[in-house]
Formats: structure tokens, sequence, C-alpha cells
């Protein structure tokens, strides 16, 4: 499964895609399976918004106990918003979609950032 993700241009916000529009939280995201090339797609409709967001690219996620989880440790940490103490950003707003990401193991990179990065 993928996740389309990106940074708003207006705050530096990360965001993610839900039905056409942008949403800050990760546990709402639309999610997309592999084959689907509706993720392809909105990846394409993101590029084409350049004032919204800068740098959408899809991230690799998978089921974590209790609900999903970005499978790279970057994609977690951007979801649970400011790291830098507990009561800030995403994590302080607590739920099931936090929870999922603080249970989530490993530190697999996302092929769609790898992918970006070599801008194929």
């Amino acid at each position: 499964m993928k996740a389309l993700t990106a940074n708003r241009l207006i705050d530096g916000e990360v965001v993610f895609w839900k039905a056409g529009a942008w949403i800050e939280r990760f546990a709402d995201a639309q999610f997309f399976a592999d084959d689907d090339a509706a993720g392809p797609a909105a990846v394409e409709t993101a590029k084409g918004q350049p004032t919204v967001v800068v740098d959408p690219y899809l991230i690799d996620v998978v089921e974590a106990p209790g609900g999903w989880a970005p499978v790279s440790y970057r994609e977690r940490l951007r979801a649970l918003g400011p790291t830098n103490e507990p009561t800030h950003g995403k994590q302080a707003e607590g739920g099931a979609g936090v929870e999922a990401i603080l249970a989530a193991t490993g530190a697999a990179r996302s092929t769609g950032r790898v992918d970006l990065i070599r801008r194929k």
C-alpha cells in the first residue's frame, strides 16, 4: 500500500492526500494499492499544484498494530509532526492513528522517495 505526502507550501506542514484534497493527519489519508493506477495519477495531480504543495511523492505504508503506518522511519517521524517534544504537533493529539505509527517497527526506505531521488 502507498500514501501520497507532500509539504504544504504556505507553512511547511506535512500533508497527506485524501480524495483530491490535502489533510494533515496520516490516519485519515487515502491509501493506494501498489498496482493501483490512482496513486501515480494523484501524484501527477499534486504536481500540478505548485502553489499549494512542494515535493509530492508516494510513500510505502504497512499495517501495524492498531492501524496503518509508514514503512520508513523518516516518514513515521514526518507523520507524527514536530518530534522535539511529545506535547507538540500531531503526536500530542494522540488517537489510534498516532498509536499505530508509534507501534510500527523497522526502518526500511520508502521506494517512492528513492524513485524521487533517482528522478526516473
